[in-house]
């Protein structure tokens, strides 16, 4: 049984890379997708594809439209959503992603530091599963293959 699994999350630090790794170590049939974690392209998606738009707003909306349909095919495709919500960057991203993963009736793994309990509080109690590192969340995939 493979597993298409979304990463929801930051596209800044290591994370995705981490798990990755580690899955593949342990030989967990899984595929991963994700949003697109070139930033400056996911910024750009809407001018290259539509042109230039009269104003910076426009041009982020372009590219928000375009960015939100690739987002909403891959998750409705994905068996599993993962959700980590780091300490350094804002994460308007991750939590929209995380509800529309719930809204889908997706099975959600939130990953959140300890330090981000309150204000996650609501979002981690419709998750399937909350824990505090990709370490924990690889364990619980992992589990998800066990027979014995």
């Amino acid at each position: 049984m493979n597993l298409i699994v979304y990463l929801a999350g930051e596209i800044h630090s290591e994370w995705r890379a981490e798990l990755k790794d580690k899955a593949a170590a342990l030989k967990l049939p899984l595929e991963f997708v994700g949003p697109m974690e070139n930033h400056s392209r996911s910024d750009e998606i809407g001018e290259e594809i539509l042109g230039p738009q009269p104003s910076a707003i426009l041009k982020d909306e372009a590219a928000s439209r375009i960015n939100n349909l690739r987002t909403q095919l891959l998750l409705n495709k994905a068996d599993l959503v993962v959700a980590f919500f780091g300490q350094k960057y804002r994460q308007w991203h991750t939590a929209m992603d995380a509800s529309s993963a719930i809204a889908l009736g997706k099975p959600l793994i939130l990953i959140r530091p300890e330090d981000l309990h309150h204000p996650l509080k609501e979002l981690s109690q419709k998750a399937s599963v909350t824990v505090d590192s990709v370490n924990q969340a690889l364990k619980v995939i992992s589990y998800i293959f066990e027979t014995e």
